[in-house]
């Protein structure tokens, strides 16, 4: 873990590049030294169906959650949080001048004995690190 999950509106295709925001979010997570490298997932999800406000079709979204796992204390998420949120909101900034566009961003942390994971990538980072 950590696991992030981007929603957002479909209108905002062709206005936002949304691998190069998944990027962005990657390369911010790795940036803060507080998440395993194996860990991190960064994923997209259009949303074709939404409801904004007072319905108008031009207002847009982007919603993110971070799942992740227990064992750091709030400054040390507040700290990585915030740093992720600037990065991303600093990205979006054209949509901001341009839209009317809402950012959310939220943490969650998942309860160790109703979270199953199995990942072999944290292995093979440590063998090409070693073989480098």
């Amino acid at each position: 873990m950590p696991h992030f999950t981007i929603e957002y509106s479909a209108n905002l295709d062709g206005r936002v590049d949304m691998g190069a925001v998944v990027e962005l979010v990657r390369k911010a997570a790795v940036e803060t030294g507080i998440f395993p490298l194996g860990g991190i997932r960064v994923r997209a999800v259009r949303c074709e169906h939404y409801a904004i406000a007072d319905g108008r079709q031009n207002y847009a979204f982007l919603d993110m959650v971070l799942r992740l796992g227990e064992g750091r204390d709030l400054a040390t998420r507040k700290k990585a949080g915030e740093h992720i949120f600037k990065a991303l909101s600093a990205h979006l900034e054209p949509v901001f001048a341009n839209e009317k566009f809402a950012l959310s961003f939220d943490m969650q942390i998942n309860d160790k004995e109703t979270s199953w994971k199995r990942n072999n990538i944290h292995e093979a980072l440590k063998v090409e690190t070693i073989n480098g």
